[in-house]
């Protein structure tokens, strides 16, 4: 886990042409996506299409995401940060618990940048796996450079599960995915490109990794 300072990070959407600005707290995230060697320790199952112990585990759903979270949390001991009914609906985040987490978007965009603010926090090729130079394949994590906090594989290789409903008063329970996948064009390996998908769904191109946050906030569900 890497320690990711506070900030301010300003959220755009294309589609609708708007943006906000949003303050992040400070917080720890994975250097790499989830891998199917974890995922695999912590709840026995292997649901890739594509197979390695190094590569990020796709294939994955939002419910899928949240729930190792829950998972892993409890192995290290830790509270876990979801209640989950057991029909998946409704999920709620207890922001007050120690244990492992998605990111909110604001936090994974603010990650993803490091400090820097242009389109991507070095040179493609160098830092993603993407379309132009993936092979038309899913690639072990941390092969490309890392951003100037130490964070892997924020842009390309697999897309990313987030916290956060994409719009719901047009796309109801979709949720946020960040970074760009091994099968993108480089316009969609960007800082701020979001795209959006079911729960439930799983693709072969979106994994997740895991963030947590400091334990002394207040009990609050959202």
């Amino acid at each position: 886990m890497i320690s990711v300072p506070g900030g301010q990070v300003t959220l755009s959407d294309r589609r609708t042409r708007r943006s906000w600005p949003v303050e992040v707290a400070a917080h720890e995230l994975a250097a790499f996506p989830v891998t199917q060697e974890l995922y695999a320790q912590v709840t026995g199952e292997r649901p890739s299409t594509a197979h390695g112990d190094r590569l990020p585990v796709e294939g994955v759903s939002w419910l899928d995401a949240v729930r190792f979270c829950n998972a892993l949390s409890l192995r290290e001991g830790l509270a876990p940060a979801y209640r989950l009914p057991a029909d998946g609906e409704g999920a709620e985040w207890d922001v007050s618990a120690d244990g492992y987490r998605l990111p909110t978007e604001a936090e994974w965009e603010h990650a993803c940048r490091a400090g820097t603010a242009g389109a991507r926090y070095g040179p493609l090729d160098e830092i993603a796996w993407h379309g132009g130079n993936g092979s038309g394949r899913i690639h072990d994590v941390g092969g490309k450079q890392a951003n100037a906090w130490g964070l892997y594989d924020m842009l390309g290789n697999v897309w990313e599960w987030c916290w956060d409903l994409y719009d719901p008063e047009v796309y109801g329970t979709y949720r946020v995915l960040r970074g760009g996948g091994w099968f993108d064009e480089h316009w969609s390996c960007r800082a701020s490109v979001r795209r959006r998908s079911h729960p439930t769904f799983r693709i072969d191109d979106v994994g997740f990794r895991v963030a947590r946050s400091p334990a002394d906030r207040e009990p609050r569900w959202r």
